[in-house]
């Protein structure tokens, strides 16, 4: 799935080729009118989280979300698409160029893109990594780590792969009540997020272990030994959406709840 990263990523490639180009040509055939229209000019390119947004002269924003699916292409005019023309969902001519995003399950043209109930993204330089953490504690307590890091409400930008990985850098069960985390843990896990998706920021296989490009240390690799223990890497699907959480059994312990008091 696409996470923040990715998004960042995308965005880099781009903003140099679509900002201050003339458009040619705009498609979205599921996005509600109005459109971008022939010969207004790209104004902006950006990642905000998991969204990226294309920014037109008239104050309309293409505003796509790639869901588990979605990605976005950039063609020289000309150049044969990867994809199938039946998965194109927005459609870019200028000069030169085409941008393409296929399968994105969202894909909306809006004057306000939906993107101001987010926590801060943590790809961006400017993040308040203290407001993550404010967040983050102010979820219900019993709200497990690994859903509450998917919570784009708290932090932007972690995706499935992050969460798991995050939780195994803390050394923290995915399946701990964020009730149960001390204030240090809470700081740890918002600032081993944050650096972990800056680092995959270059474009390079992800990675999470020590600069080895393409390593994760537990997302995929359920039955394989985990790389502090060796220990059988366990998963289970979790959270409301039942996505797939990994972690190490021995290495992540889920704490024993407290009684609490007059119990």
């Amino acid at each position: 799935m696409p996470e923040g990263d990715t998004l960042h990523r995308a965005a880099a490639r781009l903003e140099p080729v679509l900002v201050g180009a003339v458009v040619e040509r705009f498609d979205a055939p599921h996005a509600r009118r109005p459109h971008p229209r022939a010969g207004e000019r790209i104004t902006a390119v950006e990642a905000v989280g998991k969204h990226l947004l294309v920014r037109f002269e008239k104050g309309l924003v293409l505003d796509t979300h790639l869901g588990m699916t979605g990605s976005w292409h950039l063609y020289e005019t000309g150049r044969r698409w990867r994809k199938p023309p039946h998965l194109a969902r927005a459609v870019i001519e200028i000069e030169g160029w085409t941008a393409v995003c296929f399968a994105a399950p969202t894909v909306r043209i809006t004057s306000q893109p939906t993107v101001r109930h987010l926590g801060p993204d943590l790809c961006d330089p400017a993040a308040d990594l203290d407001e993550c953490a404010r967040r983050l504690q102010a979820l219900d307590p019993d709200t497990e780590l690994a859903e509450a890091l998917l919570d784009q409400r708290v932090c932007a930008g972690v995706g499935n792969v992050y969460k798991s990985e995050v939780c195994f850098a803390c050394r923290v069960h995915p399946l701990t009540p964020v009730g149960d985390l001390g204030d240090s843990v809470v700081t740890s896990v918002v600032v081993t997020a944050t650096r972990q998706l800056r680092a995959n920021l270059a474009g390079r296989a992800r990675s999470t272990v020590g600069g080895r490009p393409g390593v994760l240390a537990v997302y995929g690799r359920a039955r394989q030994p985990c790389l502090r223990c060796a220990t059988p890497i366990v998963t289970r699907r979790t959270g409301r959406q039942l996505r797939s959480t990994y972690w190490c059994p021995r290495c992540q312990r889920l704490p024993e709840r407290r009684p609490e008091a007059g119990a």
